[in-house]
């Protein structure tokens, strides 16, 4: 490490500044002693129902407990010379209107769409002089049957038709995405005024119902099934099936074999970047960029950001009304409503005092899945990984498959299901799941000068090991240690490139970040945790059993993954609630 230690300091060069801080202008403005609305935490989710509330005209405080705002959406210069996206690394699911609303472009967020989009390279050994073959899929649809034909034409032609089965479930969904689930509790127990009212929240169910027509039990059939099956209805590589099934389980304590992977694969599939559907990019500077554009847009309008600021518990007046909150350093800031981008965990079992919440709802949000298989490697490299599926050039410079996802132990969905059971062993997977982004390729901001950082998104891992023991610091470097051979194995001279790494294993996700269990989307996106149950049946709408209180964050409907729509929903839920106060 000393021999790393001296060539880190010769690529960092004058940038060095000290580890573990990103510096972040935000307006934080005076601390008064009484707000309309306060917002626990500073997530992207946070912040965007912040700027949304601000600009109706609803004075808003957001209180973030860390340094640094955009929670699991920031940039940090772990390595110095080195900027990371540390958690959430790359963009497409931000919904658009939001980015419209918000005039994110003008408050500096820039963008670098990826094309290609994944890369899967085979660990074979090449013949003839021949390299091992590799599968590289973009946007352009005659290339992509090509790369699919070197293994199987009947996959080539059904590819096509693939693609336009899941633009229109897509499109069906992608309404729902915008607006709070059906109001059950107002169907059933509300006025005639409420009930009527709350049957408009069905017209985005009815829409994506009528969009689907008579194919909708096919398109039921992939919200339920594992995604194996779904996929070997239209193709017989498994090289395809495994660098699409990959979507399917990213992020997931599921296999490509368990019913239900299906939703999650749509989930990273639905978005889409300045109007291109389904296209991922990275930001310039990294997440954290994102997370400052929106805290600029909701600065400008007069919202108040402050940092290292932490809510200790949500106050509750004495008729049973939230009425502000307490932060640590036991000053008391009032307000008329509080939002949570916390945890549903977080928000009900820890801020808020019990008292106030339904027995039930307390035992139904203790119960939530919250299982992790992630965990999240940054590496800072002096070089490109040198693939043998696609060497490097002499020069060095990127590559098209440099710039995408590139899917590494992604040969078949049998590897994808043995690494899982490693993990319900109790172990961390032997040949885990890789998923490489080098956003330096795109954006060189983030490096210094012929240096690369490297995003390596792995599971399966469990949050605790075998026998309930913890994650050791031997523990943890020996997993990324394998992580790392099985790097070497596709690219040689990888080990070798490497001047230093910060990993983040499922306890590491949760201590740093607030994701319980280390779960990147609060909690599961399983059918049974999703749109009316999201949190949990009958407060799926933002609202919850103690007036005044909502949740804002990726536990709430639409549910995890950089898209904003739980923020920019709510917002408007808490809006119209103030109105009729």
């Amino acid at each position: 490490m000393a021999a790393h230690a001296l060539r880190l300091r010769r690529a960092a060069g004058s940038s060095l500044c000290p580890a573990w801080r990103q510096a972040h202008t935000v307006g934080k403005g005076h601390l008064k002693p009484e707000y309309d609305a306060v917002v626990i935490g500073a997530g992207h989710n946070g912040l965007v129902a912040a700027a949304y509330l601000q600009r109706l005209g609803v004075n808003t405080a957001v209180f973030e407990r860390r340094h640094v705002i955009g929670g699991a959406a920031v940039t940090e210069e772990i390595i110095p010379g080195f900027k990371f996206s540390r958690a959430s690394y790359l963009l497409s699911l931000l919904r658009p209107q939001i980015y419209t609303d918000l005039e994110l472009k003008k408050h500096g967020l820039r963008l670098h769409l990826r094309n290609p989009h994944s890369f899967t390279p085979m660990l074979e050994d090449g013949t003839g002089g021949r390299v091992p073959r590799s599968l590289l899929l973009g946007a352009d649809m005659v290339e992509n049957q090509k790369q699919i034909a070197r293994f199987s034409q009947k996959d080539a032609q059904a590819f096509p038709r693939y693609e336009a089965f899941l633009s229109r479930l897509t499109s069906a969904i992608d309404p729902l995405l915008d607006a709070a689930p059906v109001d059950l509790v107002g169907l059933q127990r509300g006025s005639l005024q409420q009930r009527l009212k709350s049957l408009s929240t069905l017209t985005p169910l009815l829409k994506a119902g009528f969009t689907l027509g008579v194919q909708l039990p096919r398109y039921y059939q992939v919200l339920v099934a594992p995604i194996t099956k779904v996929l070997s209805h239209w193709f017989e590589s498994e090289p395809l099936k495994a660098t699409l099934a990959t979507d399917a389980v990213i992020g997931a304590m599921m296999s490509p074999h368990t019913p239900g992977s299906g939703y999650v694969l749509l989930h990273h599939v639905m978005g889409g970047l300045e109007g291109r559907q389904g296209a991922w990019g990275y930001v310039q500077g990294g997440m954290g960029a994102l997370s400052d554009a929106i805290a600029s847009s909701a600065t400008a309008h007069g919202a108040s950001i402050f940092t290292e600021k932490t809510v200790a518990q949500v106050q509750v007046s004495h008729e049973g009304r939230v009425q502000g909150v307490v932060l640590q350093d036991g000053e008391e800031v009032r307000s008329k409503v509080v939002l949570s981008n916390a945890s549903p965990q977080t928000t009900f079992l820890k801020l808020t005092p019990q008292e106030w919440l339904p027995e039930a709802f307390v035992q139904e949000v203790s119960q939530l899945d919250t299982q992790s298989p992630v965990t999240k490697i940054n590496v800072a490299v002096d070089r490109l990984p040198n693939f043998l599926a696609a060497p490097n050039t002499p020069s060095g410079q990127p590559l098209p498959h440099h710039q995408c996802s590139i899917h590494l132990n992604c040969e078949d969905t049998l590897l994808l299901h043995q690494a899982f059971e490693d993990c319900l062993a109790g172990q961390p997977s032997h040949r885990p799941m890789i998923e490489l982004c080098i956003p330096s390729s795109l954006d060189p901001t983030l490096a210094p000068r012929g240096c690369h950082v490297i995003s390596l998104f792995t599971q399966y891992t469990p949050y605790a090991l075998a026998g309930g023991q913890a994650w050791s610091e031997q523990e943890r470097n020996a997993y990324a240690d394998r992580v790392f051979d099985c790097i070497e194995a596709y690219a040689p001279g990888f080990k070798g490139s490497v001047l230093g790494r910060d990993v983040l294993t499922p306890p590491d996700l949760e201590r740093v970040f607030g994701l319980p269990g280390g779960n990147i989307f609060h909690c599961a996106m399983s059918l049974e945790q999703l749109y009316f149950a999201r949190p949990v049946p009958l407060y799926s709408g933002y609202r919850c059993p103690l007036p005044g209180l909502y949740l804002c964050g990726s536990g709430a409907h639409p549910g995890g993954g950089v898209m904003g729509a739980a923020g920019r929903n709510a917002a408007h839920v808490v809006f119209g609630d103030l109105k009729n106060m």
